[in-house]
């Protein structure tokens, strides 16, 4: 798909006002492109409003965007399993949950530069039409002993490891206690629908 360089102005509001406007550009595909009056269209690129995280976080920190705007469900599913992991001795913190649509093209736009083309890059990193982390529906865990634990147990919560290449990446992909669909090799890969 054809991309074109947009510009994003972001303008710190609130009650005290910096007067300060800064521009930020960012490539969009037509179709994933923020529409100006949806939700998502309003977000900051970057920053802990804009669903990143310098250093993984507790998730307990329900105050932080990247967890606060979780789905409720998979919010409750991943602090049940983080408390029985931590149990078993095991830490688990979130490095990365849901993140604006501005962020997610961002990182988009990034993993582009760093693996030469659209098609590769999307092997790691989805566009924000189709990245779950932009609905709210997918989180990335650390440290790896935690990700072992998750791969190990998270079917109990209803947590699954999507794809192959990210044992970081979960998401709700079953029920309490059933069983997850084998992971897709990357996110590029689409699931046959039956």
């Amino acid at each position: 798909m054809p991309s074109h360089r947009g510009i994003i102005r972001l303008a710190a509001l609130g009650a005290v006002a910096l007067g300060a406007l800064t521009l930020s550009a960012c490539s969009y595909t037509e179709e994933a492109k923020p529409k100006s009056g949806n939700y998502l269209a309003t977000q900051p690129d970057s920053g802990p409003a804009g669903g990143e995280i310098e250093d993984g976080i507790s998730v307990q920190d329900t105050h932080v965007p990247a967890l606060a705007r979780l789905d409720s469900a998979l919010l409750a599913a991943l602090q049940s399993a983080a408390a029985d992991a931590q149990a078993s001795g095991v830490n688990m913190h979130v490095t990365s949950g849901w993140r604006s649509a501005a962020y997610q093209q961002r990182l988009f736009d990034e993993a582009v530069v760093k693996y030469g083309s659209m098609n590769e890059a999307s092997k790691w990193v989805h566009s924000p039409s189709l990245s779950k982390h932009v609905s709210g529906q997918a989180v990335d865990i650390g440290p790896t002993d935690a990700d072992d634990w998750l791969i190990q147990h998270g079917n109990d919560y209803g947590l699954c490891q999507t794809y192959a290449n990210e044992m970081w990446h979960f998401e709700l992909a079953t029920t309490p206690g059933g069983e997850c669909p084998p992971p897709l090799s990357n996110p590029s890969d689409e699931r046959a629908e039956g």
